[in-house]
């Protein structure tokens, strides 16, 4: 168990940063941490995605414990993670600071100086710059607003990584686990 008691979701899109921010919080604070690409995708075999009744079932898991970090890109699926969350992160940056992120990831994992959870290919780059980035751009936002406006109390709206971390500081600060509102 962490330091702290808290369940939190960070969504955003490729190269937002959600995956970074997620790891360092479950570094720092010992909260177990889980990607929704792994609820999504049998990392065994190369390109096989998990049936529905496996991904849901592993998404459920990890929404059941008391604390949690759940960061990925998917939205449309997972509904429990925004409802059992306390705290809903949308992670996002402007667009060039994505690409570029994007860009220098599909280099260092080239190049074998980072480790990938897929092969890297100009086809996956061409489609996360030009396909999924922008598409998350003009409908996954509005969608993601619809989807959390129950939990609007809960939702905040970040630009970057720091600004997660400076919310989840003052939590910590505050001696006010009880609360759940970080804002």
């Amino acid at each position: 168990m962490g330091e702290m008691d808290i369940r939190i979701r960070i969504i955003g899109s490729c190269g937002s940063g959600k995956s970074y921010i997620a790891k360092e919080l479950s570094r720092r604070y010992g909260i177990p941490c889980y990607e929704t690409d792994n609820f999504v995708w049998d990392r065994s075999i190369e390109n096989c995605r998990n049936s529905v009744e496996v991904r849901d079932t592993r998404l459920a898991e990890a929404v059941a414990s008391s604390e949690w970090i759940i960061e990925g890109v998917h939205y449309k699926w997972g509904s429990e993670s925004f409802r059992q969350a306390d705290v809903i992160f949308l992670i996002n940056p402007g667009r060039v600071v994505r690409d570029l992120r994007v860009v220098g990831r599909f280099v260092k994992t080239r190049l074998g100086r980072e480790q990938g959870n897929y092969k890297q290919t100009f086809k996956n780059l061409y489609v996360m710059l030009f396909e999924w980035n922008r598409g998350f751009d003009r409908e996954g936002v509005p969608e993601i607003m619809r989807l959390t406006e129950p939990f609007a109390e809960k939702l905040i709206i970040v630009k970057n990584n720091q600004e997660i971390v400076q919310h989840i500081r003052r939590y910590v600060n505050s001696g006010e686990a009880e609360a759940r509102v970080l804002r």
